[in-house]
């Protein structure tokens, strides 16, 4: 048996931070991941904005910045244009690298291809305080004070203590990174519709100048529709605008899961607390959460390293994540509600809408961020009824 302060569980960008900021509280930890590497697998498609990424320390470096945004319907297209770039799409396999580094040179020890079999808990109240392993050197008994689940969809840690069940509504996603030999590299489309996706949409999402991912989500249980099988269909059809970019060439295929309820509640329990798609740490409408899972991982690691690590004692975890996003996320989930349940013809007025915001009203609007003075120009700019119906799904408390 070897004891830790803090074991975490999965590699990705919630438990890399997670390690990295236990380590550098000073505390003895260790990070299992599956993989035989870290972003040996991508399941994401990285986008998210450069303000909130910057302030975490990914640098310009990491990242494709994104100024415009075009949506497409059956019969309907507009773009929204800006100056400066907002958006962006992470070289993710480059910013996990970077998260796993920052982890190591902190002084956390990175194990891969180590899978948990089996969690170890107290046999007078059954709380976790330890881990069961296959690694590289072979099978290992972990103690630790907590154990942080980083493990993405599957809340593997969680659902293993039975305390948690599995996501009834989800996003499942299939994209190829592609050559693209005509790309217009500083803006990212989403098409919606049923020729896209029947409860989803598509996206093209530039990473350079001649490289892109181009994907096709679906929302369980509301359609039930292979999206590998309607990505492929749209990209053999070069169905409008992938019939504008000319050669197309696939060098990557990428498949994944995200939560799409809203978190978890609770998210921290005796000696374990959930980070990342492990929390359902995401935005509902657009299922970006990378910036949630850099910064509520770091959160949970320093957190974790306090005297008390009890539920009571990791409840500021918990607290924290809720104040500052959940009037967000239920906002989100509203807007996210209407969109499933469009129709084409319905889509195609709803881009409209979004065509008549701004650049920063359109952000806002995504990521369902508006203060009082925006709420209050936002109705001057836009006086027609349905934007404003629009709108209110947003602000309605």
């Amino acid at each position: 048996m070897v004891t830790y302060d803090i074991a975490v569980v999965g590699g990705g960008p919630a438990g890399l931070s997670a390690a990295y900021a236990a380590a550098k509280a000073g505390g003895k930890v260790i990070l299992l991941e599956k993989d035989e590497s870290i972003a040996h697998s991508i399941r994401t498609s990285g986008v998210t904005w450069i303000d909130e990424i910057e302030k975490l320390g990914i640098g310009s470096e990491y990242y494709n910045p994104i100024k415009n945004y075009s949506f497409i319907s059956s019969s309907n297209e507009v773009t929204i244009r800006g100056i400066t770039p907002k958006a962006c799409v992470l070289n993710v396999r480059s910013t996990y690298q970077h998260l796993a580094m920052l982890a190591a040179e902190a002084g956390a020890e990175i194990m891969v291809r180590s899978r948990v079999t089996n969690v170890v808990t107290t046999p007078e109240d059954r709380r976790i305080c330890g881990l069961k392993a296959k690694t590289p050197k072979g099978e290992t008994v972990i103690e630790c004070k907590v154990v942080i689940d980083a493990s993405g969809f599957s809340s593997s840690i969680a659902r293993c203590l039975g305390i948690v069940k599995e996501w009834r509504r989800y996003g499942i996603g299939a994209e190829y990174e592609c050559y693209c030999e005509n790309l217009d590299y500083e803006t990212w489309i989403l098409m919606v519709g049923t020729k896209y996706s029947e409860a989803g949409y598509a996206w093209i999402f530039p990473v350079s100048k001649n490289k892109a991912r181009i994907g096709v989500g679906v929302g369980r249980p509301e359609s039930y529709s292979d999206p590998l099988q309607k990505l492929n269909d749209i990209m053999d059809k070069k169905l409008r605008p992938l019939d504008g970019i000319g050669k197309i060439q696939p060098i990557e295929l990428h498949y994944g899961f995200i939560p799409n309820e809203g978190p978890r509640t609770p998210i921290v329990y005796d000696r374990l607390i959930l980070v990342g798609d492990s929390a359902g740490q995401s935005n509902p409408l657009v299922l970006e959460g990378i910036r949630y899972a850099i910064e509520y991982g770091r959160l949970a690691g320093n957190i974790a390293m306090k005297k008390n690590c009890s539920k009571e004692g990791l409840a500021e975890y918990e607290k924290i994540w809720k104040d500052k996003n959940q009037a967000m996320i239920t906002s989100a989930l509203r807007v996210q509600k209407r969109w499933i349940g469009l129709s084409d013809e319905e889509w195609n007025r709803e881009i409209d809408i979004l065509g008549e915001m701004s650049v920063d009203e359109f952000i806002d609007f995504i990521k369902a961020e508006f203060t009082i003075g925006k709420l209050l120009k936002f109705a001057l700019n836009h006086p027609k009824l349905a934007t404003r119906q629009l709108l209110g799904l947003v602000t309605r408390s």
